[in-house]
């Protein structure tokens, strides 16, 4: 695709992805793209989501399959789904998918496309990503004033386009000004190249002049990862940990939901290695209510549906606590203090 045939909205951000796609970069503060996050809101979206699967769970399996793969032929977004033969689904999608109806370019924006994009499945998704944005916004404001001037490294975890941790930076710049006049610096870890590629380019459409994170000084980088090999990320927090620096880290529908038990837990223990002080860590935690476990009996997706009982004790084994949590129905999104 070339960057002509996108059909621009004014006030709206657009990026190449690693294809050649021109797609809108999700800011969570632009009308476009903002949900209400109040608890009515959320539990009214999660309503009409549980409605529909009930509604789903009528049609028998033998039926649904084949309807799927029927669908697909008029859906990129659901054969992305449906056709992928990997255990998740790679970040570019998932991202396009979180874009919304409204905001799907060509060739994503078939009829099929709108209705799964508008579907409430998707708005869960979405809130997702802005609730994992604003826990750490609004809680490394405290480490940010105690090291004036100091670094702020954002180490995402199966970021892909570490859309969360850009908006993280989107909401500092609005909400405090003040402690964002310092390097800024995100971390992408990851084994894919595509998710990143379009996340960096997202990334400098934003610094651009009158753009939400213009006059920043901000750097991104992906990094080689396999979080079953912690090592990796355990020599980058002693690296940077070891001049003045601020050091967060996310991940949101990553380590905390597909991870298991011990590489969750290798994983905390190696973003807070002893004498590097403590972290703050914001991510997604797969919900294990009945609805969610049936949900994951129909896909091939290897969740770990842990709920946050079931996610606490591993905390608590890398040295951590629950600080805070919100819910986005099919997720819990938690902040967590190691070290």
């Amino acid at each position: 695709m070339q960057d002509g045939d996108t059909r621009r909205v004014e006030g709206v951000v657009y990026a190449a992805t690693r294809e050649g796609y021109v797609l809108p970069v999700i800011d969570v503060t632009n009308p476009h793209f903002a949900m209400p996050d109040d608890a009515a809101s959320v539990d009214a979206l999660f309503e009409r989501f549980a409605a529909e699967e009930r509604k789903r769970r009528r049609l028998p399996k033998f039926l649904m399959r084949p309807m799927l793969k029927l669908m697909a032929r008029r859906s990129l977004l659901l054969k992305a789904i449906v056709g992928s033969g990997a255990d998740f689904l790679d970040g570019t999608t998932t991202y396009i998918m979180k874009l919304g109806a409204d905001n799907l370019p060509p060739p994503f924006d078939q009829p099929l496309d709108r209705k799964l994009a508008a579907s409430p499945h998707i708005g869960l998704l979405r809130l997702r990503t802005l609730q994992t944005a604003r826990l750490i916004a609004e809680s490394v404001a405290g480490d940010l004033a105690a090291a004036e001037g100091a670094p702020l490294h954002l180490i995402n975890i199966g970021g892909g386009p570490a859309i969360d941790s850009i908006n993280t930076l989107i909401l500092l710049r609005r909400d405090r000004p003040d402690l964002v006049r310092r390097p800024l610096r995100i971390h992408v870890l990851d084994g894919d190249e595509a998710g990143p590629y379009f996340g960096a380019n997202a990334l400098a459409a934003l610094q651009a002049e009158g753009r939400p994170l213009s006059g920043l000084d901000i750097a991104f980088e992906r990094i080689a990862y396999d979080w079953n090999q912690p090592a990796v990320l355990d020599r980058l927090v002693r690296q940077l940990a070891s001049g003045p620096a601020v050091i967060a880290a996310m991940s949101e529908g990553a380590l905390f939901e597909y991870g298991s038990d011990e590489a969750i837990i290798a994983n905390l223990k190696a973003l807070a290695p002893a004498g590097t002080g403590s972290r703050l860590i914001a991510g997604s935690v797969t919900r294990a209510d009945l609805i969610r476990r049936r949900m994951m009996r129909d896909t091939k997706f290897k969740l770990y549906p842990r709920g946050i009982e079931g996610f606490a004790p591993l905390v608590e084994a890398a040295g951590g606590r629950i600080v805070r949590s919100l819910s986005a129905g099919l997720s819990d999104q938690v902040l967590l203090r190691v070290g």
